[in-house]
């Protein structure tokens, strides 16, 4: 087929996870060893590259029982829980924590020491999500769903605040339907701009082209919020996390392909996919 493929400039990975990534190649390349605290990105492929280096990654039981070693933790951030552990056990913290989230948590830290309610539009069971209700010894009111308000004892004023990486229109419609149900609301727009900005270049990016092909590590929250812009955008949107899951019969000869991804997609993913794609 005669397809004609680009790549969108302003895909993959955010400074967050960059910085996370660099962090660990560095000390893989000085020891070829290191523990991190969870996936270092919500993108499989690229996990497993970092394993072959010499990252294992951990969960937080394993986490408890290790002693005197070194631990990463990633941009997502953890509880303050993690960091009182890791000085009991012996265990050095490599924080590459997203400058970005740590400024999230710090402004929850103080709203809960004010005993304010706090309410958290985030995924449940989300590692920045556990970070930030972690700040409020676990009290923060955490909604995914807006069903759950039915479910929940509302507060009459509530400090209102995000995981970095929800879509700015469902944030602010959660603030609206509180303040619809009488709550009065604080409201902090806790969302990454270098995200929340993607959503505005995708929409323009997915207009240009016949088909897109969304590259995203299935975990990824970002990359569902994404990959929903493309779809709403542009229907013949293709979610893909390896370039075994494409498919030819998704192209037509003389097709304009597109090609983007989540802020936890490499950059040499995104190039294999277009590879790929021109084999067709």
């Amino acid at each position: 087929m005669n397809l004609h493929v680009e790549i969108d400039d302003h895909s993959g990975f955010c400074f967050g996870v960059v910085y996370a990534i660099q962090m660990a190649e560095d000390i893989l390349d000085e020891t070829g060893k290191l523990y991190c605290l969870g996936d270092i990105v919500h993108n499989d492929e690229e996990v497993e590259r970092l394993r072959k280096k010499g990252l294992e990654i951990i969960n937080h039981e394993q986490f408890d029982a290790l002693r005197d070693s070194t631990v990463l933790i990633r941009a997502h951030g953890e509880p303050p829980e993690t960091y009182r552990k890791a000085l009991e056990q012996n265990i050095e913290l490599v924080d590459a924590s997203c400058p970005v989230v740590l400024k999230l948590q710090n402004r929850v830290r103080e709203a809960y020491n004010h005993q304010e309610p706090i309410m958290i539009l985030g995924k449940h069971g989300h590692a920045e999500v556990a970070g930030l209700k972690g700040q409020t010894n676990g009290d923060a009111i955490v909604i995914e769903d807006f069903s759950e308000l039915d479910s929940v004892e509302l507060p009459k004023k509530v400090q209102l605040f995000s995981q970095t990486t929800k879509s700015t229109k469902k944030l602010y419609a959660l603030r609206d339907e509180l303040v619809k149900r009488g709550v009065e609301v604080d409201f902090n727009d806790t969302l990454c701009r270098q995200v929340s900005n993607r959503d505005i270049q995708l929409r323009e990016f997915a207009k240009k082209y016949a088909k897109i092909i969304f590259v995203s590590g299935k975990k990824s929250s970002n990359g569902r919020v994404l990959h929903d812009v493309c779809k709403e955008i542009n229907p013949n949107t293709y979610f893909v996390s390896s370039k075994n899951e494409l498919r030819p019969e998704w192209f037509s000869d003389g097709d304009t392909v597109g090609i983007c991804g989540a802020t936890s997609t490499p950059q040499w993913q995104m190039e294999e996919i277009k590879n790929t794609i021109l084999t067709f």
